[in-house]
């Protein structure tokens, strides 16, 4: 079941999200580390009613945010819809490691398709990271289009690739 996140479960969130983070660097992947996500970043989700959850047999295996606010990094990407008002910004998107090659993240990226699309959002903006390459072809599978290039040095001197789905088929 995906549902919005409760403030009771930041300890189980922030759980997940240091495991995925664990899993990454052990596969060399320096997408996210001790900063980010942050605490503060999930407290923020939570209050704007933005940060969802995934359980199965009453234990969180999945969170994602889906929030309207464009990051400054984002600005100079010349997106596919030209209205930056109507987006929908996928973020943070885990799936727990024992958890994962199990279907749901699909699953999540389902659930937000529809809730972009049920919403009359345009489109559903995200980045990855440009060493993940299994979430880069999650993506493209998924009919993303790789648009460019942004860096957030507080996690990574390497590059994230931002994406763009259109809602309008």
């Amino acid at each position: 079941m995906i549902r919005l996140a409760k403030e009771t479960e930041l300890f189980e969130i922030l759980s997940l999200t240091n495991a995925c983070t664990t899993h990454m660097i052990d596969q060399g992947i320096y997408q996210w580390n001790d900063t980010y996500p942050s605490r503060e970043a999930f407290v923020n989700d939570i209050n704007r009613g933005e940060l969802f959850v995934l359980k199965s047999n009453h234990k969180l295996i999945g969170c994602m945010v889906l929030t309207t606010i464009m990051d400054q990094e984002y600005i100079p990407i010349n997106w596919i819809t030209k209205n930056n008002d109507n987006s929908l910004y996928l973020h943070r998107l885990a799936i727990h490691p024992k958890k994962q090659g199990r279907g749901y993240a699909q699953k999540m990226m389902d659930f937000a398709e529809k809730y972009a699309i049920n919403n009359n959002y345009t489109s559903i903006r995200l980045d990855t990271f440009s060493k993940n390459f299994r979430n880069q072809k999650f993506y493209e599978i998924r009919g993303y289009k790789r648009l460019g290039t942004i860096y957030f040095p507080k996690q990574s001197k390497f590059p994230f690739y931002c994406y763009e789905w259109s809602c309008k088929k």
